[in-house]
């Protein structure tokens, strides 16, 4: 397996328990809304334990919180973590990798196998909207905005689009801008090498870097999280992208937009920035971990928290400033967290769903 495809098993998986299986390979030409309606459907089976499972993705449909894993399977739940129900029918077996919702019952879930699937129901039944296995592209996050928009991302810099909430999809080729002089000599000395190699980057890999997340806030505003330290940000809604100067050549697997201009971007060896003016400049956060982070959320006035390999958990009070190490004893891989009632998180990841009770005592703030 050559570098692009083990980059995509660390992607498209988020937690070291799930495995990227495609080989390397050039993507194809694929006709995936064809094979959404000819190819026969495999449904993901019902497991008494499904919420104990390999879990990758969350999100809220409303109070609700809706997650996804592997085999296709969608759990439910309807009290913030407290409990969780299996969806009843999902056509796909497919590991999945990400969902997001357009209103409290319309929501998008994306996968391996380049696999799409559409609720009108809170997460409770689907529909195969997208499906191209032969493409060997999983389809790693999925971004929901206003009006039916929708955006998936994936290996190889795969890049759909929806304008009816899902039902159909069109592919685009990501071109973003090239990024511009940093501010730093280290991030002027990255873009540089970034701007020089990225053509040759996009034949050597078949297609371009792994998008691995994307999250939008406010009106339009959009970013993508990369392979190989690649940061990208929209303003209208993903039309246009540009290349922002990066930090860092590892690869990213989150970036969370914070009140006004802060955001943070997140990934591989503990690695965390922090950036005061919408990405062109970035200080690093100390996090006390090597582990990769893979997920993200606000969840009181000023605080973050962000979770990843190794059962870690990073709680911020401070709008992402510094950050206290809270380690999980059973160690689990997480993948994703919101927040849940009472002061709780609730998380997902290799062990399936779970809370996280933050009391003072766990945490102990730690300065950059």
């Amino acid at each position: 397996m050559d570098k692009a495809a083990g980059s995509a098993l660390v992607a498209a998986s988020l937690i070291a328990a799930a495995a990227l299986h495609a080989q390397p390979a050039v993507p194809e030409p694929v006709t995936g809304a064809d094979q959404a309606v000819t190819e026969p459907v495999r449904a993901a089976e019902h497991a008494p334990l499904a919420a104990r499972g390999l879990l990758i993705a969350m999100a809220s449909a409303g109070e609700r919180l809706v997650a996804v894993g592997d085999r296709g399977i969608i759990v439910l739940s309807d009290d913030r973590g407290v409990s969780w129900t299996q969806a009843e029918y999902v056509p796909s077996q497919a590991l999945l990798t990400g969902v997001c919702f357009l209103d409290a019952q319309h929501g998008v879930a994306v996968g391996h196998d380049e696999v799409i699937l559409t609720t009108a129901d809170a997460g409770r039944t689907w529909k195969r909207t997208h499906y191209a296995p032969q493409a060997q592209r999983p389809l790693l996050d999925v971004w929901c905005g206003t009006g039916g928009e929708v955006i998936a991302v994936g290996a190889y810099s795969t890049y759909l689009t929806s304008a009816d909430s899902g039902a159909s999809w069109r592919e685009v080729k990501f071109t973003p801008e090239a990024a511009p002089a940093a501010r730093t000599p280290a991030g002027a000395a990255r873009a540089a090498a970034a701007a020089a190699s990225s053509a040759d980057e996009e034949e050597g890999a078949g297609g371009g870097y792994h998008l691995n997340r994307i999250v939008g806030v406010g009106a339009g505003r959009l970013y993508i999280a990369g392979e190989a330290g690649q940061l990208y940000a929209s303003n209208n809604g993903g039309a246009t992208w540009r290349t922002l100067a990066s930090p860092y050549e590892g690869s990213f697997f989150g970036v969370l937009p914070l009140t006004g201009d802060a955001l943070l971007a997140f990934g591989l060896r503990g690695h965390l920035y922090r950036s005061d003016d919408v990405g062109a400049s970035w200080q690093p956060v100390e996090t006390g971990t090597v582990a990769m982070l893979t997920g993200a959320a606000p969840f009181d006035a000023g605080a973050v928290a962000i979770v990843g390999l190794s059962g870690v958990v990073l709680v911020s009070r401070d709008s992402g400033r510094s950050f206290a190490l809270v380690q999980q004893a059973d160690r689990a891989g997480l993948s994703a967290v919101l927040p849940a009632a009472d002061g709780r998180l609730a998380v997902v990841g290799e062990g399936g769903a779970k809370l996280i009770d933050l009391t003072p005592t766990a945490v102990r703030s730690k300065s950059p």
